[in-house]
């Protein structure tokens, strides 16, 4: 299981109430992120006294993985819902319609459902809407009719077993008019999610750009009687954004507005933070009022690292991405980038034993995990079999990759595709090698069985690998690396933060 990190503190109120002499009131705190790494895109789904939330997951398979919380700090996941391979998935929506679950989703220039009877139950193969868009929003009507929405502004009427369109596409909402002097990627609406609270549906919606300028992403909400319209426009626009580049959390957006099962209400979302933008759009969680007058907001400068009060538990038990690959089965953080070959890899007596394929990092098809820290260490060991390649990498995309590997004699620095022979006959078949990371500044290094670590020669500077810079919408994430003719073999995983 792994666990998401918390910034936790605690402090002490003065309770409304009289209270005795020396008695003081605990008041657990909470401070983002929510989902420490890349997590961009949520979308929550409160069923009874359990949350779940689902994120875009692009070109990491299986996608769509499912989390559950009690609490909405603690979270754990469940299932990853998609294994099928049908494009770079974005943003999605999971609901819960008539006792069954969906999740309507964009990729390859279409939009998706797949359904289950059971959150962790089988999910069905995705099925082809016929409609493209990007960032499908469902919505029901008191009626019982079903509606989806996309970033166009547009909705579309969906069969009341939501697997399929009625009719034609239709206009609904324009979006907020953003000031000409603002510092915005594009006017770029998107992400919409509909919720409804006394007599109105409350439509949010995130404009101004997903990345590019810090100020640029914003939240932004209308409200309508009908699931279909006509919006009318929040004074309180927009809801939450970045005032300034030197905000903690930058390009802020693409939010689902919720009651939790004690009666509260918040706001999930999505932002980079400052400096750490390789490490993905990360969940963010803001507390919301509502006004005398049928709004919401948040408070004003909610946009600094001030904590909020929640009541959540405490005492979980701390667990890392480490992995001794002894379950049997491959943990529910791994992914592969572009593919979900389950047929690929085994594993026998604690060991990963992948089938080498490609010439390089990327067109070896990677395992990858999430790092949760701005600075953490990452080591494996590594045998080969036959003309294998293997190693630690991290891994952006096709456009950037970079990491320590080792063929059948040596130990191989491969920096963006350019590879150095760091060390000759450094191994007779077996090795172990390990990634520093250190606030964007990484180091390399390796061993042989009964020898010390040796840093190489080569060290990265990875603070630029992400969207701004390499485009795509991904993360710098830890990969495992299979190349080549044969067999990679990986044992003893273990990933620690750094201070």
């Amino acid at each position: 299981m792994r666990r998401f990190i918390l910034y936790v503190s605690v402090v002490l109120l003065v309770s409304c109430e009289p209270k005795r002499e020396g008695e003081v009131v605990e008041q657990q705190m909470f401070t983002n992120p929510l989902f420490a790494g890349d997590y961009p895109d949520p979308s929550i789904l409160v069923d009874g006294d359990d949350y779940y939330v689902v994120h875009s997951s692009f070109e990491y398979y299986p996608g769509l993985t499912i989390y559950h919380s009690r609490d909405l700090v603690n979270w754990h996941p469940v299932q990853s819902t998609l294994h099928e391979y049908v494009g770079s998935v974005w943003a999605p929506d999971l609901c819960k319609v008539d006792g069954k679950y969906y999740i309507y989703f964009p990729a390859n220039d279409k939009n998706y459902v797949i359904w289950a009877d059971s959150i962790d139950g089988k999910w069905s193969s995705p099925i082809d809407l016929n409609i493209g868009h990007i960032d499908p929003g469902h919505v029901q009507g008191e009626d019982g009719r079903r509606y989806l929405y996309f970033s166009s502004g547009c909705y579309i009427e969906l069969s009341s077993d939501g697997l399929s369109t009625v009719g034609e596409l239709k206009p609904s909402y324009e979006g907020w008019q953003i000031p000409q002097e603002w510092s915005i990627e594009c006017f770029c609406m998107e992400g919409p999610k509909i919720m409804k609270r006394g007599e109105y549906y409350y439509l949010t919606v995130a404009e101004g750009g997903t990345a590019g300028p810090a100020t640029g992403h914003m939240v932004v909400s209308a409200r309508s009687k009908s699931p279909v319209g006509p919006w009318e426009n929040s004074p309180y626009n927009p809801i939450i954004r970045a005032k300034s580049v030197h905000e903690k959390w930058c390009s802020v957006g693409h939010a689902t507005v919720f009651e939790s099962n004690d009666d509260k209400w918040y706001m999930m979302y999505h932002g980079y933070e400052n400096g750490y933008y390789n490490m993905g759009r990360q969940t963010l969680l803001a507390p919301v009022q509502w006004t005398d007058d049928g709004w919401f907001k948040v408070s004003d400068g909610f946009m600094t690292e001030k904590p909020f009060a929640m009541d959540y538990d405490e005492g979980v038990e701390s667990y890392c991405l480490s992995d001794d690959f002894s379950q049997g089965e491959l943990g529910k953080r791994w992914r592969w980038w572009k593919e979900s070959d389950e047929g690929r890899y085994s594993l026998e007596g604690g060991e990963l034993r992948i089938k080498a394929k490609g010439s390089t990092i990327d067109s070896s098809c990677p395992l990858l995990c999430t790092p949760e820290h701005h600075s953490y260490r990452v080591t494996v060991d590594v045998r080969l079999e036959g003309e294998a390649v293997g190693g630690l990498a991290l891994f952006y995309s096709e456009k950037m990759s970079s990491g320590i590997l080792a063929d059948s004699e040596n130990v191989l620095s491969n920096l963006r595709g350019w590879q150095f022979v760091t060390k000759e006959m450094a191994h007779s078949g077996r090795v172990s090698l390990r990634l520093e990371n250190r606030e964007n500044i990484v180091d390399m290094y390796y061993k042989s069985e009964g020898e010390e670590w040796q840093k190489v020669e080569n060290s990265l500077d990875v603070s630029a690998c992400h969207h701004n810079v390499l485009s795509g919408f991904m993360a710098l994430r830890i990969a495992l690396v299979s190349m080549g003719e044969g067999v990679v073999i990986f044992d003893n995983f273990e990933y620690e933060e750094l201070d």
